[in-house]
């Protein structure tokens, strides 16, 4: 008997849940048609630049903050050294026209896509990065997701 877990299982599943939270809804956690770009796709930008309140973060706040997240915790994942964090740096977008939109969800994507393509070529596993990372990154933008869904009952 032994207790380790298949690394492509452990990939396979992990891949499902990364999907469903980012762009194709398997029914998992998410009801159809609410994944983070599905819900992202149909938005104007003044949806994204409207805030709750005054002090509150917009929509497209929460996307870079993401879209950052994404690029530290993919880099971590990559071994590569992530040095100082500015975290504040990461929620500095607050108003967006429509091109700046367009480009701030092509690099959520760009990032995403990366995130991907590394999980998709590790090797090994057998250490706190790759396990750790990705399961973070998905419960980091569910939540994330549910904010920016919450505001949009506020915002329209």
């Amino acid at each position: 008997m032994t207790n380790s877990i298949d690394v492509r299982l452990f990939r396979k599943e992990l891949m499902e849940l990364l999907d469903e939270c980012f762009e194709n809804t398997h029914g998992f956690f998410l009801d159809r048609g609410t994944s983070l770009l599905d819900t992202l796709d149909v938005l104007t930008p003044d949806q994204a630049s409207a805030a709750i309140s005054p002090a509150g973060a917009t929509i497209a706040g929460h996307v870079d903050h993401v879209r950052f997240y994404l690029d530290v915790l993919t880099d971590d994942t990559e071994g590569k050294a992530v040095g100082k964090i500015d975290w504040e740096a990461s929620w500095r977008v607050r108003e967006v026209d429509d091109v700046e939109w367009r480009e701030l969800l092509v690099r959520l994507r760009q990032a995403y896509r990366r995130l991907v393509e590394v999980l998709q070529g590790l090797e090994d596993w057998n250490h706190e990065n790759p396990v750790g990372a990705p399961m973070a990154i998905l419960a980091h933008t569910a939540a994330h997701l549910g904010s920016i869904r919450q505001a949009l009952r506020q915002v329209g």
